[in-house]
């Protein structure tokens, strides 16, 4: 059962999510940032760093995320989901967001096949350690669970 969450852990949440985009943009930023700027409005400024819009779309994306998450990956709305459906409209959801945000902000061309599969495979990749972390997470929780299960026993 999870315990009642309040304003400041969804806040939380979202600058979390927010601050490890952010890490992972720049870190790419200074990996291609140069080559990047002239195709992609997320790498203006090369390796010098991130516009402010750049920024306000990674803080917009990361509440997208933060809300699909608690729609999708918590109990508080949808409790009689399989778990692995859950997992599926929150992947799909975050797929559709990232494709509106290529689309509005001109994240890559829309006609370059090589950036869609690239964005496909970078998306797949971020998808498969995202589950493997969800399900570490999981485990060590049910491993503690099952801890405190068992003192209780005794």
């Amino acid at each position: 059962m999870e315990e009642k969450k309040n304003i400041f852990d969804y806040i939380r949440q979202l600058f979390t999510i927010f601050g490890v985009m952010v890490l992972i943009f720049v870190i790419f930023n200074l990996i291609v940032g140069d080559e990047a700027k002239s195709i992609s409005t997320l790498f203006t400024l090369g390796s010098q760093g991130l516009l402010s819009a750049t920024l306000l779309q990674l803080l917009l994306m990361a509440l997208i995320i933060t809300v699909a998450q608690n729609i999708f990956l918590t109990d508080i709305l949808i409790k009689n989901l399989a778990l692995i459906v859950r997992n599926i409209l929150f992947f799909v959801t975050i797929m559709i967001a990232i494709t509106a945000f290529v689309i509005i902000f001109g994240w890559f061309p829309i006609d370059n096949a090589a950036a869609w599969i690239g964005f496909f495979i970078s998306f797949a990749v971020c998808t498969g350690v995202s589950a493997w972390l969800m399900h570490l997470e999981e485990k060590a929780e049910n491993k503690k669970m099952q801890e405190a299960l068992n003192r209780l026993k005794k």
